[in-house]
């Protein structure tokens, strides 16, 4: 093993020690070890039976028990744990510059059948079209440099949590009751704030920007935002705002002249309001496109006629589109670089590159299991070794494979195939 590889090995079981403290009984350390080794080391599938393999090559039977019971049913903590790994990861981004954005997003997971916790037809972002799946919402915390999931939990239709017999066969506890994608991330937002991580701007796409009592929510905790909005999300012309004690309209409905869509807003502005704006991914890719900004008035019901602040309408339209494509609204101070704006609403390309690599090189989407706590249990193990390769970044040449060299990586047994893999020929 050369130099910097043992190296690796020292820092990652240093990390697992770290993990143990807040795993519970001693006799779960040696599975926690072993499957964060199978999530690290390369390999197609991270689900458990070809990670007993790889692990305990010896022992597979053993070896594929024990790490079954330890996700699947130990009763140790998520959020101890993936406190844990917020613990140990966030000095290391942070000495890449200060955490920018809180990010929520959310990740659909492909599935067959109906009885694995959670499925069911609905959007699957991976698939771009509506399909058998789960899906669960996240938040993350980021700079330019990484991003880390803080907290991770998964929708559960309606359909999911009035029927008492897929729950108990699920495992989903009595305490989790129906919340929409929106009021899952907002909980997740105070959960946050409440212990302190280090501060930054909200950022989130349409599918929750949309939500206004979700953009209040995160306002009342002195927090701001930079959210993406639809086209015909209502608003008053910019230049007015609402009377004292008027009503804002009911969804879809215009009660005053005043009050017109963002599309018509961004259609009326005049050729100098748009302006050529670089912004950067990562250290190397810089990108251009058009764009102009406008105080507005959102004409939202949920709001009371003080809470109407006036906020940023940001918008992208590229010279080579028909329209805009592209809406924010953001409570960012009014004296905010235009380019900084972009940025920080650019900056959500750092969760879905991380997803990728979440799913691509520690199995995210990977278990096979059907209940509550295994599902959670894998996806927070996932995160703990995702905070581990990111820790490592700073270690490997620019030159060498993301996981070069980090573990050694222990033989397979002779003639062994994964649970049905084709007969040999």
């Amino acid at each position: 093993m050369g130099r910097r590889a043992a190296d690796s090995d020292e820092r990652f079981s240093a990390y697992i020690d770290g993990l143990s403290s807040v795993i519970g009984h001693a006799d779960r350390v040696g599975a926690l070890r072993d499957y964060c080794v199978g999530l690290v080391m390369p390999g197609e599938r991270k689900s458990v039976e070809p990670m007993a393999a790889l692990t305990a090559p010896t022992r597979v039977a053993a070896q594929h028990q024990s790490l079954l019971h330890f996700v699947g049913e130990g009763r140790w903590s998520d959020a101890k744990v993936l406190a844990k790994v917020r613990e140990m990861v966030l000095p290391k981004i942070e000495r890449h510059g200060p955490i920018e954005a809180w990010i929520i997003d959310d990740t659909g997971m492909p599935k067959q059948g109906h009885h694995s916790v959670g499925v069911a037809r609905q959007y699957c972002g991976q698939l771009g079209k509506q399909d058998n799946c789960q899906v669960a919402v996240s938040l993350s915390v980021a700079n330019a440099h990484a991003s880390l999931p803080v907290a991770y939990r998964l929708y559960l239709p309606q359909d999911w949590t009035d029927d008492a017999e897929r729950r108990s066969r699920a495992g989903v506890p009595d305490d989790v009751a129906f919340m929409t994608k929106p009021q899952i991330a907002l909980a997740q937002i105070r959960a946050a704030h409440a212990a302190g991580l280090p501060e930054g701007v909200v950022l989130m796409d349409a599918g929750y920007g949309v939500d206004a009592k979700l953009r209040m929510g995160i306002s009342e905790l002195g927090l701001v935002y930079v959210v993406g909005v639809l086209p015909n999300t209502l608003a008053w012309k910019p230049g007015t705002q609402p009377e004292p004690g008027s009503a804002a309209p009911k969804k879809g409905r215009r009660d005053d002249d005043g009050i017109v869509s963002l599309k018509e807003i961004a259609l009326a502005l005049p050729k100098k309001a748009w302006h050529n704006i670089e912004w950067r991914e990562g250290t190397c890719d810089v990108l251009a496109s058009r764009f102009a900004r406008v105080r507005i008035h959102v004409a939202s019901r949920h709001a009371t006629s003080t809470a109407r602040a006036d906020e940023w309408l940001l918008i992208e339209w590229p010279k080579d589109e028909k329209e805009p494509i592209k809406y924010w609204l953001s409570t960012l101070s009014r004296d905010i670089d235009f380019a900084k704006l972009v940025d920080t609403a650019k900056l959500r390309w750092r969760i879905e590159r991380d997803y990728h690599d979440l799913k691509q090189e520690v199995g995210l989407g990977h278990y096979e299991g059907r209940g509550w706590r295994g599902f959670h249990h894998h996806a927070t193990l996932c995160i703990a070794a995702y905070g581990f390769l990111i820790s490592e970044r700073e270690t490997i040449p620019p030159s060498g494979p993301r996981r070069a060299g980090l573990i050694p990586q222990p033989a397979l047994p002779l003639g062994w195939r994964p649970r049905g893999a084709a007969a040999s020929t």
